[in-house]
């Protein structure tokens, strides 16, 4: 092996592990049910009530727990498959559910479906940096792994790169629960381009999937990386190459 290859993996076992942690429980939320039922089965409350835990904000225009929970799943599965936007185009909502008379019975208008190709494109990019990563991180542990010289690398940079994933995530999820309305605001102007991403309070991008929905899905992508950090952390402190 080049003198050069073991500590240059090192630092790329370090540079990986924070993306392929996060980006794996955004996987996980994105591939399961488990999130969305949890929101939507919290008891309900004010509108105005958007940061408690252990609640979910009542829809005024109409739309039951079961509304949102259908049409949150149906846009999840819109994310994960292959299908173009008209697997959400052609869907409709209940004649007594619409609020804009304009769009009529259509389920999304013209500019959420616009915004729901554009999470499309960051979905599937997301996933391609996830598949990257885990790829270097496998690599990496692999190599390091397989001379006894080099355990001590591999060693040092699970504990450094779970630190790493730690002190960013702290410092992440701090400001989304400080300020979260600047934190949404900047993650969008990121991640999308133009004001697409930006609707009307009776859009059903909006009725389901208030701020509370977000507050907490990111709070569930922190708390769920900042776990397996640890266990990675702890699992190399405790190894003994």
């Amino acid at each position: 092996m080049p003198s050069w290859l073991p500590s240059t993996l090192r630092i790329a076992l370090i540079i990986a592990m924070p993306f392929a942690l996060v980006l794996l429980v955004v996987k996980f939320l994105l591939s399961s049910d488990v999130f969305p039922k949890w929101e939507y089965n919290l008891p309900e409350t004010a509108y105005t009530d958007q940061y408690n835990l252990f609640k979910f904000p009542v829809d005024y225009y109409g739309f039951t727990k079961e509304d949102r929970l259908k049409i949150a799943l149906v846009s999840i599965e819109y994310l994960n498959n292959n299908e173009d936007i008209s697997f959400l185009a052609k869907l409709t909502i209940p004649q007594e559910k619409v609020v804009n008379t304009e769009v009529g019975t259509r389920m999304y208008n013209d500019r959420e479906l616009k915004h729901m190709e554009d999470v499309k494109a960051v979905v599937r990019a997301a996933n391609t940096v996830m598949i990257i990563a885990w790829f270097i991180m496998l690599i990496s542990i692999n190599t390091l792994g397989w001379g006894a010289e080099t355990k001590l690398l591999l060693r040092s940079g699970l504990i450094v790169g779970s630190i790493v994933t730690a002190a960013a995530l702290v410092g992440i999820v701090l400001f989304a629960v400080i300020g979260f309305s600047t934190f949404f605001v900047l993650f969008h102007k990121i991640f999308f381009t133009g004001d697409t991403w930006l609707f009307n309070w009776y859009d059903t991008l909006i009725r389901c999937f208030p701020t509370k929905f977000w507050f907490d899905a990111f709070l569930w992508i922190g708390l769920g990386s900042l776990l397996e950090a640890a266990i990675v952390g702890v699992t190399a402190w405790f190894w003994k190459p």
